[in-house]
């Protein structure tokens, strides 16, 4: 029977063998990110509206004098009418890797809000998978417009 720092060793060198597997592109890094209030206030007030069943999605190009290299930026607005601090944590999380997985279809410099309603607690994650997609999709389009 193996002894207890085997288990440990086994567990320390599985942890570290997925850390830094990621093909590129599937990655969520910080600079993918809304972080600042005054950053989701301007794509609230100055930006267009994409609904779905699940979510509302908000979005608006960065503006003209953003890096050149800068690509599209994600946040997410979970409020308390949602539940109580682990559904709101599972909400984000399911979205955030919703969002990693889907976000190599976004080409363009823009800044997105994901407002989640409450039934993206029930339903699978294929589903929200789709929506996800589907609104990126549908943002590309409408921007491409422009």
């Amino acid at each position: 029977m193996p002894s207890l720092a085997e288990d440990c060793e086994v567990v320390i060198a599985d942890s570290s063998s997925r850390s830094g597997s990621e093909p590129a592109g599937f990655g969520f890094p910080r600079g993918a990110r809304l972080l600042k209030h005054s950053e989701f206030e301007r794509v609230y007030k100055q930006g267009r509206r994409h609904f779905s069943s699940h979510m509302t999605v908000f979005y608006l190009l960065q503006a003209r004098g953003a890096d050149e290299t800068s690509s599209a930026r994600v946040g997410f607005t979970v409020g308390r009418v949602l539940g109580g601090a682990v559904e709101r944590n599972r909400i984000k999380r399911r979205l955030r890797e919703a969002v990693r997985m889907r976000r190599a279809g976004l080409s363009r410099a823009v800044d997105i809000v994901i407002n989640p309603k409450k039934s993206i607690l029930t339903v699978e994650f294929a589903r929200v998978l789709e929506e996800v997609g589907r609104a990126f999709e549908t943002i590309e389009k409408k921007l491409a417009d422009q």
